[in-house]
Parts: structure tokens; sequence; C-alpha cells
């Protein structure tokens, strides 16, 4: 949990667009509940023109 919430700063500090042309930032989550229990997902991403890249945890 706390490398989640370091990757969300890290990505809002770069996306600020400080140092040059903003990089956008993204942050899909998803919370399931079934009968197996509770699952998540996440999935971080960065967007700079047509470059994208995403991680997903």
């Amino acid at each position: 949990m706390k490398i989640l919430f370091a990757l969300t700063g890290l990505l809002l500090l770069v996306g600020c667009g400080v140092d040059g042309a903003p990089i956008r930032p993204s942050l899909n989550t998803q919370i399931t509940i079934d009968p197996d229990g509770v699952s998540t997902k996440a999935n971080l991403g960065l967007t700079r023109g047509n470059l994208k890249i995403g991680v997903g945890l």
C-alpha cells in the first residue's frame, strides 16, 4: 500500500509540468466483492503526446 501511495505522489509531481511539458498521469482502481472474497486491482499510467506507459498492480 505504501508503494501505491508513493507512485501516486510521484505521478502527481511529474504531472504538474514544472520541468517542461506536462505528463498526464492516470490511475484506475477496481474493488470487486464476490463469494471468493474481496479483490483489488490498480493501473497507473503516464501519457506524453503519443507515448503511453502503464503499470498494473
